[in-house]
């Protein structure tokens, strides 16, 4: 692994790319080794690049790590039509980066929504998968979680202070992380939440993203549709995360995935639901027997 970082260094170069329909969305580029593929990691429905710091930071060096915003999230520009808020959509945006960026093969770390794209991502083209971290969602979604999300995406919310804003994320996400202490979801805060203009700490994403979303057909293909696209994924080396209480992935359909590839290992991060923030110590185990097969 690389060295670990001095306090305050920053080992990432903020770098830009132009959606189809001319958004200039933003990457983290972690610079790395040219003889391994690059590390594509893609964040949740409301997330956004600082998910994957401390696993970028882990890695970069050995690996070249690319970590993007969607469009609508973090440093990329809000879409002008809520309704290109879409799978679809994120995936031409990353189509456009990988071409642009000459990435012919690629390892992909995908959490929940980040994990739907790399199943079409490999669909598309399973040959340049060279491995896959489907972390914490499948071909079939459980209700239940769709209907939590559905809650609170789009609220828009705003906070005094930090604190304020790590003490509401524990009030609504305790049940997912019950072992966290105040530190814990101070850095959630901070992943995923910014100092707005009025200097309230807010969402980092447009709250516009929740229109497709409840839309009818929800935020992803049938499940049909979806276990196609899984079986092109799942030909490849593959890690399929889940967190014990998901609400998300159920413990069913996960089993499924495993029998349904050869190449996947499944691991249940204890303790917790949707979705191991891949800082766990049996998600950095798992990701690095993955990527001892990518190579």
């Amino acid at each position: 692994m690389a060295e670990a970082l001095k306090s305050g260094e920053k080992r990432w170069e903020d770098r830009s790319w132009t959606s189809g329909d001319g958004l200039k969305l933003h990457f983290r580029d972690y610079a790395g080794s040219s003889e391994r593929p690059p590390i594509l990691c893609l964040p949740g429905l409301t997330r956004n690049a600082r998910d994957f710091e401390a696993l970028a930071d882990r890695l970069a060096g050995d690996w070249r790590v690319i970590c993007p915003d969607m469009r609508g999230r973090g440093d990329s520009d809000y879409a002008r039509d809520p309704m290109t808020y879409t799978p679809v959509n994120y995936v031409a945006d990353v189509e456009v980066l990988l071409a642009e960026e000459g990435i012919e093969r690629f390892v992909a770390i995908g959490t929940s929504l980040g994990g739907l794209m790399t199943m079409m991502l490999a669909a598309a083209n399973p040959a340049r998968i060279a491995a896959a971290v489907i972390n914490d969602v499948g071909p079939q979604i459980e209700p239940a979680g769709l209907a939590r999300i559905r809650e609170y995406v789009g609220q828009g919310r705003s906070y005094e202070t930090w604190v304020h804003a790590a003490w509401a994320l524990q009030e609504a996400s305790r049940a997912i992380y019950p072992a966290w202490e105040l530190p814990d979801w101070l850095r959630m805060a901070k992943r995923c939440m910014v100092i707005g203009t009025g200097g309230r700490i807010v969402y980092d994403y447009d709250m516009n993203i929740a229109e497709p979303f409840e839309a009818e057909n929800g935020p992803a293909p049938a499940p049909e549709v979806m276990w196609g696209m899984y079986e092109a994924v799942a030909r490849r080396p593959l890690l399929v995360l889940r967190g014990a209480h998901s609400d998300i992935l159920s413990a069913e359909v996960a089993a499924r995935m495993a029998v349904r590839s050869a190449a996947a290992e499944l691991v249940t991060v204890p303790g917790i639901g949707h979705a191991p923030t891949l800082d766990e110590d049996e998600s950095i185990a798992a990701i690095t027997r993955l990527l001892a097969r990518a190579v």
